[in-house]
């Protein structure tokens, strides 16, 4: 009996390169490992376009093809997470629909997968994009190695092979904000590591902004570092420090130059202004871990299904 494959693709408007990712898949498993069976399950993240009309065409022929159709659209993480707990195959394998993670590498995925890895992290080692979003990714990819308190992947995006047995871990693990990236270090165990190259945007402008990126960053830091709120609590401690040493010295300075000194309020002002920042950025460190806290202890579903076809 052939073993199955589920391959997930989150989607959001697209509809001029949907065909094209469902034809990849399909030429991938029938000409390079056509002793394997899969799975192809979309989730459609609330579409405004044509996207769920061309999936339902391509379903009606072919009942490989799963299709998820949110009732709204829940963002970029949690919506391609649940698209993976569905999956009911030996092991998963996300591709995005824009085909920037080529179907190509899945059968080296398979072959770590063979010899015993049960997770298979594909990492990307060259990308076409802008200077300044290089910038940013590389940054973070640093920043997140030396706060996390758990060892995170560099230049993994989620392109990966993954076991049924982690998945069947992360359904146990309930998150309400997941990180996958950091939820597959987390997990642990060994794994295989396969580079590749990320080529360019098959169609259109990818649907995420920078405010994305930025939102799925500061997720990562918060969920897997506690340096921000530890930074918090040493630069107050040091800036108490400082604030009473320059308190006591302006108060001996007074006492010895009691003429020298003008009254004002420059000194005033100026602490003010350093504390009161310290604290606006405290208080914003703050609110978002107390978010995360939030979004957990609600405990609502990562997505409400409107529908589901082929399952």
């Amino acid at each position: 009996m052939k073993k199955i494959i589920s391959i997930l693709t989150p989607c959001y408007n697209e509809e001029k390169g949907i065909e094209e990712c469902y034809l990849g898949i399909k030429a991938v498993f029938e000409n390079k490992i056509p002793h394997y069976d899969y799975e192809h399950i979309f989730i459609d993240n609330c579409s405004t376009d044509k996207t769920v009309d061309i999936l339902k065409e391509i379903a009606t022929r072919d009942s490989r093809v799963k299709i998820i159709v949110n009732s709204r659209n829940f963002g970029l993480s949690r919506s391609p997470y649940y698209g993976k707990l569905q999956a009911s195959g030996d092991a998963v394998i996300p591709v995005v629909a824009d085909l920037q993670t080529p179907p190509e590498i899945i059968p080296q995925f398979i072959t770590k997968w063979e010899e015993g890895y049960k997770i298979v992290v594909g990492v990307r080692t060259g990308m076409e994009e802008g200077w300044f979003i290089k910038r940013f990714r590389n940054l973070f990819y640093k920043l997140m190695t030396r706060i996390s308190s758990i060892e995170q992947i560099e230049h993994f995006i989620g392109f990966g092979l993954f076991d049924k047995d982690i998945i069947s871990i992360m359904r146990n693990m309930q998150d309400a904000t997941p990180y996958f990236r950091g939820l597959v270090a987390e997990v642990g165990f060994e794994r295989a590591y396969v580079s590749y190259h990320q080529p360019p945007r098959a169609h259109g402008k990818s649907r995420h902004s920078i405010f994305d990126l930025i939102e799925l960053a500061v997720l990562g830091i918060m969920t897997y570092s506690k340096f921000p709120i530890r930074l918090m609590t040493i630069s107050g401690f040091i800036l108490s420090i400082g604030s009473l040493l320059g308190a006591l010295m302006f108060v001996v300075y007074k006492l010895t130059h009691w003429g020298e000194v003008p009254m004002g309020i420059t000194p005033l002002v100026v602490i003010a202004l350093v504390l009161g920042s310290f604290q606006i950025f405290c208080l914003g460190l703050l609110g978002e871990y107390i978010g995360i806290i939030f979004e957990k202890i609600r405990q609502r579903p990562l997505v409400i299904e409107k529908e589901r076809i082929n399952f």
